[in-house]
């Protein structure tokens, strides 16, 4: 099979088709319950955590030194707030064209308390788009150091299935909060999916260009973690408490971490 069909075929099925899956999982829960939504927030919380410090920022420094990964960490951190401040300002008032109006529905109102959850499954899915476009490039990469000569065939199919694990969950926390904030499922699903498209994306590119610029892909590593914190500290563990308080939501962030970390690591060495 020819190598592009091969990663096409791997990347869209674990890139876009894992996060379907999860968002898939998030429908078939019918009106899931403030708990329940907040375990689940917690939980992912843990796996982009893990993802985030053991995986991005880890491979950001092996590629670039210590100064340029913190600045870009924080470069990807306050691109995000910018973009969450827009989609906020946009879920809170796309309905209230006319300001002197007293007399919103729940959905136009800007403190009915689901714009919030909204503004964060959409902010998660830009973050996580933003995530797997340096991730399928390394994906690409992996695809073309395993056809080299002596090297082993399959890494690069492992790599994809890894990423593909803790994209299940992430689809189910972006869909989540969307389906609760009265998203119909087929747009929950969708939005889901298609944050995975720039795995497809950066698949094609890190294969195309074989040995990639190691200062240019720890920048990509390094933003995507800025903007996989924001999401984790501005957004999703907020939210959560605010929908739930109780001790067992530190305890799903933790199984969340411990999950991504032996992801992480099963498949580094």
């Amino acid at each position: 099979m020819d190598m592009y069909l091969t990663i096409f075929l791997t990347t869209a099925l674990t890139g876009v088709g894992a996060l379907a899956l999860g968002g898939c999982l998030a429908a078939a829960v019918h009106s899931p319950s403030d708990r329940a939504v907040s375990l689940l927030l917690r939980f992912t919380s843990g796996v982009m955590l893990s993802v985030v410090c053991f995986d991005l920022a880890a491979d950001g420094l092996e590629d670039s030194g210590l100064i340029p990964v913190l600045c870009w960490i924080m470069i990807g951190y306050l691109c995000t707030y910018l973009l969450n401040c827009w989609i906020d300002k946009r879920a809170h008032h796309s309905h209230g064209g006319h300001g002197h109006s007293h007399s919103h529905s729940p959905k136009e109102m800007c403190a009915c308390g689901r714009h919030s959850l909204r503004t964060a499954g959409l902010v998660l899915a830009a973050a996580v788009a933003l995530h797997n476009m340096p991730v399928g490039m390394a994906i690409g990469a992996t695809f073309a150091d395993t056809a080299l000569p002596g090297h082993a065939g399959h890494a690069g199919i492992l790599a994809a299935l890894i990423i593909g694990l803790h994209n299940i969950p992430e689809g189910m926390s972006i869909s989540a909060p969307l389906l609760t904030s009265g998203a119909k499922t087929a747009r929950a699903v969708g939005i889901a999916a298609l944050s995975g498209l720039p795995t497809i994306l950066g698949a094609f590119l890190g294969y195309s260009v074989g040995t990639m610029n190691p200062a240019l892909l720890g920048i990509s590593l390094s933003f995507a973690a800025g903007a996989m914190l924001y999401v984790i500290l501005g957004e999703l563990l907020p939210e959560s408490q605010q929908l739930w308080q109780n001790r067992l939501g530190g305890l799903a962030t933790l199984l969340g971490l411990l999950l991504g970390m032996a992801l992480i690591f099963s498949h580094t060495h």
